[in-house]
């Protein structure tokens, strides 16, 4: 048995060398993360598959939440994919709040620190309404349903984003179950931030590529 074992082993070690590689990578440097619903409409569409940077804020050990080194802050306009465990769930938002930010929000119209986000339509499709969200260093669309669909999730606030937390929205304001849901994101539960779709199949119909949106950067 020993013989066999060490037989399979030599014969197959640049196989398992290969596997340890590619999962030591998804875990700690880099992964696809799958879109499914409509909470990032219109930034990301059900289907989509985003690139994960994983080091684009820490460095940890893998197969954990363990931090060894903070690279970068998280950052307002950020979008983020979130181990929640409030959720029990992968979630992927927004950043809208950081550590110390104001956060109030008014029949949809954030306001943070004082200062009211400036806001323009960009087209109205049946029931929702396109707007360019303008950040504080970040600007971005969100979609908003016209009419009182879901009224009481409009408004939020004011609060006081605590140390080391965050807080986040998904774009699709009015179909979102977010911080205004789950309260603030610790900073440990952010896996990692996405920049780009990678590719895009389309569930309405019959998962047929989405040509446009392969490699797209994402505002």
């Amino acid at each position: 048995m020993r013989g066999y074992m060490r037989i399979f082993w030599k014969e197959n070690r640049q196989f398992f060398a290969l596997l340890f590689s590619i999962v030591f990578f998804k875990s700690a440097i880099a992964d696809l993360s799958s879109i499914s619903g409509a909470s990032m409409l219109p930034t990301l569409l059900d289907g989509d598959k985003v690139w994960v940077n994983k080091l684009a804020y820490d460095v940890k050990i893998p197969f954990t939440e363990i931090s060894l080194a903070e690279l970068a802050d998280p950052k307002r306009g950020d979008i983020v994919i979130i181990d929640s465990k409030v959720a029990d769930k992968r979630l992927v938002k927004r950043i809208v709040g950081i550590p110390g930010d104001t956060v109030y929000m008014q029949n949809n119209a954030l306001v943070i620190n004082g200062i009211a986000a400036d806001y323009e339509v960009v087209s109205q499709e049946g029931n929702s309404v396109i707007i360019e969200e303008h950040l504080p260093d970040k600007i971005h669309q969100a979609r908003l349903a016209r009419g009182f669909l879901n009224r009481s999730g409009r408004s939020y606030g004011p609060t006081v984003v605590p140390d080391d937390q965050y807080f986040v929205l998904g774009d699709n304001r009015d179909n979102s179950a977010d911080s205004r849901t789950y309260s603030f994101v610790p900073r440990v539960e952010i896996i990692g931030r996405s920049s780009s779709v990678v590719f895009s199949l389309d569930s309405d119909n019959r998962y047929l590529p989405r040509g446009e949106r392969f490699l797209s950067g994402l505002d």
